[in-house]
């Protein structure tokens, strides 16, 4: 395993993140442990988990990963593993997070931290994440930014403008959990280059935490970090989390072969809206076909691709299976050869991000 500075920290970070976003629902907690306990032998020592965990977000299961993370934790040498955590933000519908937060104030933020501490059994989290923005932007699966839901009333020329805590007191709050110890560094997650831009622009102005690191998408069907946010990151020494390199399963084969395989896009139907655009599955098989023909796993070419992305400080896996597990973790190794990456990028010009 290979590891690297994160952002402007002194936190060294394995270029493998094992994300646990599974465990509690299609994970139980001994499958879980023999996860984290096979990850950590080889040598990854970076572990991202929320307290929105397992997904999809249920009151039934919402905090069951960071318990499940908690009970293993304890029995860990706390300093050797950097533990990251993320604060869920406002979000139609999920009235069991904290009765349904409507902002990212103080308030949140803290009761957010104070929950997670005692679930996953620890006195810190070392990277603590904002799991996605408050304000109005478009994620998981939107892609087009619009005006009118800035507004009450749902259109652009008439109506109050919605209020949200601003990014200076936000940086606030995470500053005082700094100084209390009970936070390391910061990061956002499903952020847009405006956002990072701003969280980097009013930490420096008002001398708050600067960001660590943003986890947001990135895979061979969702490109859109290259378009404006790569040069954000490197210009401003953030680290990229990349996250949902495997793309749900769309780009291990295993739907082109069986559309009724088992995986989350069968077993939870209607999630994940952002590979239900018309081009995944046509750029999905390409893709599987250019890496059989290259006498690669689909597995292996999709992960290596995000792995070895100069811009990609760590990639978070995520596993079903020991057998998924042990074969992700050894697409490490594997480096694509110039002519399979040419290849990448003609299938790229032709299947420009269908899953944004």
């Amino acid at each position: 395993m290979e590891y690297t500075k994160l952002g402007q920290t002194d936190l060294s970070v394995s270029k493998i993140c094992l994300g646990t976003m599974t465990y509690g629902d299609q994970n139980s907690e001994v499958e879980a442990h023999e996860q984290l306990d096979y990850a950590v032998a080889q040598g990854i020592n970076f572990i991202d988990t929320a307290e929105m965990y397992p997904v999809p977000p249920k009151a039934e299961t919402y905090t069951r990963t960071e318990v499940i993370v908690g009970n293993w934790l304890k029995n860990q040498p706390r300093d050797k593993i950097v533990l990251g955590g993320k604060a869920a933000g406002p979000r139609r519908g999920m009235h069991w997070i904290r009765g349904g937060p409507t902002s990212l104030d103080r308030a949140n933020i803290r009761a957010a931290i104070e929950g997670s501490l005692k679930r996953l059994q620890t006195d810190y989290i070392d990277v603590y994440q904002l799991h996605w923005p408050e304000r109005n932007v478009p994620m998981f699966g939107q892609y087009l930014f619009d005006p009118a839901n800035e507004f009450e009333s749902g259109t652009y020329l008439q109506g109050a403008q919605k209020k949200w805590v601003s990014i200076r007191n936000q940086l606030e709050t995470l500053a005082e959990l700094i100084k209390e110890g009970k936070i390391r560094y910061i990061g956002l997650s499903n952020e847009q280059p405006w956002g990072v831009m701003e969280f980097v622009r009013i930490a420096k102005e008002y001398d708050l935490p600067q960001v660590t690191s943003v986890q947001n998408c990135y895979n061979l069907i969702n490109r859109g970090m290259e378009f404006g946010m790569s040069e954000v990151l490197f210009r401003e020494n953030v680290s990229l989390l990349a996250y949902s390199p495997l793309a749900f399963g769309h780009l291990t084969g295993k739907y082109i072969d069986d559309p009724a395989a088992k995986g989350r896009v069968t077993q939870f139907l209607g999630y994940a809206q952002r590979y239900k655009k018309p081009n995944v599955p046509t750029a999905s098989a390409a893709y599987t076909q250019l890496a059989r023909d290259n006498d690669i796993t689909p597995t292996q070419m999709a992960l290596s691709f995000v792995y070895h992305r100069w811009f990609v400080a760590s990639t978070i896996i995520g596993a079903t299976s020991m057998v998924q597990l042990k074969e992700n973790i050894a697409a490490w190794q594997y480096k694509l050869s110039d002519q399979v990456l040419n290849e990448i990028e003609a299938l790229h010009l032709k299947y420009m991000n269908p899953a944004p």
